[in-house]
């Protein structure tokens, strides 16, 4: 008996030895067992994750959408396989792609994808105006839009992070949605930290990592400070001024690509003072757009012409434009103001005006601060305030003149966004009411029109209207960065800033 026993125990030690090795072993050489986790740390904020309403669940790989942007403005297949359309434009179906899940398990068909268009629309109505759907009809893997209007580039509206897909028979939107992607929502402190779990049956292929931790720090110091400490693995946009720095560190990669934001300077155009075409363009040549981008930009920008990429096909050239205080001297002395005592008096009055910004990107109120300087030597007196909403300030208050703001210009692939968004009337962001009948029209063909390289024409036709105009004033194009631990394989950052945590980021030596 005694014999049997230790027979029994040794026999029972081979067993526990060789699935100890085995464990091991999978860690070693990267199997299943092997835990695989990243902390992702950005400025992006995050109050709720109701991905019709934020863009935080798309950045962070739980929810897709119909079709996406490349790198070169093109619109690609991603939720649906195909898509074509009838009625110059007002009828659309697309083809859900086959096989694929929400991450409770159950299966994306167009059924789905229609009550996830319903919910969209009925939540948001920002959605509901870019998307103008009138019916949807679905069958099987077919899903059938009829617009209000015809919109020959009704996919590129598709393309917004709003436009995500999600299963609304779920509960908790605002912490846990479920969508099709390839991580999905294990915890969720709204502002604070996000945390991702694996989706194993994600229909792209399992991803690489485990888990995720997605946080915010809108500090910019304290986002470097995290990664170089070994608290964060990816840190998007660390100190602009610490990227030299970062550079030189071997244990540590910086990433830098143009993007489809622009600075710019909004003008209300209910006050009387920025009606005036001269003081718009007065106060423009106060921004020295190239000490923008070498001194508080520290390099990562390019001057802006105007609301796109210089490279964008719906740019168009642009008049060569003058720079400095002596040229807007001569545009506030055409206003009717002259200088008495170091200030702009016009009938008396000095030129006083308020300009709002926010601390979101902290290039903004840096600008803020150099415009209101180089007025000043002008006797102009600019009072600077700080929002924590700039969009809801600058679209329920009137006591604001000038704004310093940051907009994805061109996030769909074109210019349609862009205009009617800031320059039609009731535009999602058109703070300033800006109200040109010669704008609209050309915006409004544009919007009719489905061939690319006249809808590219008319884009440039409407943006040169808003140029001449002064409308807005353009200062730079910041670049996308970011910086992370070399031991992260796989990380892309985008011009559009939507796609950031993938199926394909992995961490390894």
């Amino acid at each position: 008996m005694k014999s049997k026993c230790m027979m029994l125990i040794m026999v029972l030690s081979f067993v526990l030895v060789a699935c100890s090795s085995h464990d091991n072993e999978e860690t070693n050489t990267g199997g299943e067992s092997e835990n695989k986790e990243i902390t992702f740390l950005s400025n992006f904020p995050f109050e709720t994750m109701d991905p019709h309403l934020n863009w935080t669940p798309m950045r962070a790989g739980v929810v897709e959408t119909l079709v996406k942007i490349t790198e070169d403005y093109n619109i690609e297949p991603w939720l649906a396989s195909e898509w074509e359309t009838k009625d110059n434009g007002q009828t659309w179906t697309f083809k859900i792609t086959e096989n694929v899940t929400f991450q409770n398990g159950k299966t994306l068909d167009a059924e789905a994808v229609k009550a996830s268009f319903e919910r969209n629309i009925q939540n948001s109505a920002k959605m509901k105006a870019a998307l103008s759907i009138e019916s949807m009809e679905a069958e099987g893997q077919k899903l059938t839009f009829r617009l209000e209007k015809a919109l020959p580039q009704f996919p590129s509206e598709l393309v917004h992070p709003n436009a995500s897909i999600i299963d609304v028979t779920e509960e908790n939107m605002e912490t846990a949605p479920i969508g099709t992607g390839p991580f999905q929502v294990a915890t969720f402190e709204a502002g604070t930290k996000l945390e991702l779990n694996r989706y194993d049956d994600y229909w792209g292929g399992k991803p690489k990592l485990n888990k995720v931790t997605f946080t915010y720090n809108e500090d910019a110091n304290a986002r470097t400070a995290a990664l170089q400490s070994g608290d964060a693995d990816i840190v998007y946009r660390p100190a602009i001024e610490s990227l030299e720095l970062l550079k030189q560190d071997k244990s540590i990669a910086t990433e830098v690509v143009p993007s489809t934001r622009t600075t710019m300077l909004m003008f209300n155009m209910n006050v009387e003072t920025t009606q005036d075409e001269n003081i718009r363009r007065a106060l423009e040549a106060l921004i020295h757009r190239e000490e923008v981008v070498s001194s508080v930009m520290a390099g990562q920008a390019e001057v802006s012409q105007g609301p796109f990429l210089a490279d964008a096909p719906f740019s168009p050239s642009y008049e060569e434009k003058e720079f400095g205080e002596e040229i807007a001297k001569e545009y506030l002395q055409t206003a009717g103001f002259v200088m008495e005592n170091g200030k702009a008096l016009k009938d008396g009055n000095p030129l006083e005006l308020t300009l709002v910004t926010y601390n979101y990107r902290p290039d903004l109120p840096i600008v803020a601060q150099i415009l209101e300087s180089n007025a000043k030597e002008l006797g102009i007196t600019m009072d600077i305030q700080i929002v924590e909403n700039i969009d809801e300030y600058l679209k329920t208050k009137d006591d604001w003149d000038l704004a310093i703001y940051s907009a994805n210009t061109a996030p769909r692939g074109d210019a349609g966004y862009f205009l009617n968004a800031v320059y039609m009337e009731n535009g999602a962001l058109n703070f300033g009411e800006v109200r040109d009948q010669n704008l609209v029209n050309v915006i409004h063909e544009f919007n009719g029109t489905a061939e690319i390289e006249k809808r590219n024409e008319l884009a440039k036709e409407a943006v040169t209207i808003i140029d001449e105009n002064r409308y807005h004033s353009f200062v730079v194009h910041p670049s996308n960065y970011a910086a992370y631990k070399n031991t992260v394989k796989n990380y892309q950052i985008s011009k559009s800033e939507f796609y950031v945590i993938t199926k394909d980021i992995d961490i390894g030596e």
